[in-house]
């Protein structure tokens, strides 16, 4: 049988855009900072490539359970449009300069790890290999005299420019330890810049990666959410508001801005997935089953084609707190136009959606509204 969320639209350039939400989630200050140590060094390119291909150095993505890495992943998913793999590898074969990369380097067996730099390093492994999106990596977005090349192809005189360009590293060297992933966390977050600058989520895995992770992903997989949510969020959209839901359900009572720390400190409790948390994956998966016969406009305001986070994790809440009272309303249709028809609902999921007061507000009336008197 066809898993309608297949059949729904891939998602397009806005979901690859941070909103104004993210941004000031991203930029609010942290409340203690830890001092690490660190080094430089200059890496040729084809030492580099050589590294990635035999494995001396990884690029750790979010839930990984490879056994070689024993720091926690913190990479996001490769980004980087084809454009801008191209004009990467111009750069290198006109000697123009290019960012450092930053990798951490484990004490337990010497490898290293990618912190920063990953669209880079996979860009040059995949041009080595001559294979992007199972297609042969030719440069088309370049000046004249690279279109159509591949690596094969580039001549023996590029060839050696490109092998022997260098990418400088800074090397920070962890044992580990929380303390340190929280260091590592927030050289990642400082180190956010450029065109594809990242989420608060897409950094929070270098802090959180491992059983609670894989739990978000299995819960952002389900059939009834991703129907009702749509098409697969390139930026993890997706995963970070279904842990939004948990940590609401669980401990809204600790909410306090910014989102990340609260978010933050939510996963780090829930690391090793305590009998809370799986309860509450539980009543997340039923709420969306629940929630599929109304269709994915449940999670939308009206005549919107994006879904409204504010108004799901309150609507997910909500109905997720009826089911575990065992108390949850027959008619979610009437639910739901009680709320839309709630002119202080609807504000507190259209405006300053992150404020406390509204974040209360909006729950507490999804949970009335969802819960038989």
């Amino acid at each position: 049988m066809t898993d309608p969320a297949s059949e729904l639209p891939a998602p397009d350039l806005f979901d690859r855009v941070l909103t104004d939400d993210e941004l000031e989630d991203i930029t609010a200050a942290d409340e203690t900072s830890t001092a690490v140590t660190f080094s430089t060094q200059a890496f040729d390119v084809a030492g580099l490539v050589l590294r990635l291909d035999r494995g001396s150095m990884l690029v750790p993505t979010y839930g990984t359970d490879d056994d070689r890495v024993d720091t926690d992943g913190f990479q996001r998913g490769f980004v980087w449009t084809k454009a801008q793999m191209d004009r990467f590898i111009e750069s290198l074969l006109l000697g123009f300069p290019v960012p450092g990369i930053f990798l951490v380097k484990q004490t337990a067996n010497n490898r290293l790890l990618v912190l920063d730099g990953q669209q880079r390093l996979l860009t040059l492994q995949k041009f080595y290999s001559g294979i992007h999106a199972k297609k042969e990596f030719a440069l088309r977005n370049v000046g004249e005299q690279f279109k159509g090349l591949t690596y094969k192809t580039l001549g023996d005189a590029m060839q050696f420019r490109l092998d022997d360009s260098y990418l400088h590293a800074t090397i920070v060297t962890t044992d580990g330890s929380a303390e340190m992933n929280e260091a590592i966390y927030q050289i990642f977050e400082r180190l956010n810049s450029g065109g594809t600058q990242l989420t608060a989520h897409e950094i929070r895995v270098a802090l959180s990666a491992g059983p609670i992770i894989e739990l978000l992903e299995q819960l952002n997989s389900n059939t009834a959410w991703r129907t009702l949510y749509g098409g697969r969020s390139a930026r993890l959209r997706d995963q970070e508001l279904t842990l939004r839901i948990l940590a609401l359900f669980e401990k809204s009572d600790e909410y306090s801005r910014p989102l990340k720390t609260f978010l933050n400190n939510y996963a780090n409790d829930a690391r090793q997935l305590g009998g809370s948390i799986l309860a509450a994956s539980q009543f997340f998966t039923e709420a969306a089953t629940a929630l599929l016969p109304l269709g994915p406009e449940v999670l939308r305001t009206q005549g919107a084609t994006q879904i409204n986070v504010a108004r799901t994790e309150a609507i997910f809440v909500g109905v997720m707190r009826a089911i575990a009272l065992d108390a949850l309303v027959v008619d979610l249709s009437a639910a739901i136009e009680t709320l839309d028809a709630d002119a202080e609902f609807v504000t507190a999921t259209t405006r300053s959606t992150a404020d406390k007061e509204f974040v209360l507000s909006r729950i507490e009336k999804a949970t009335r509204a969802f819960t038989r008197e």
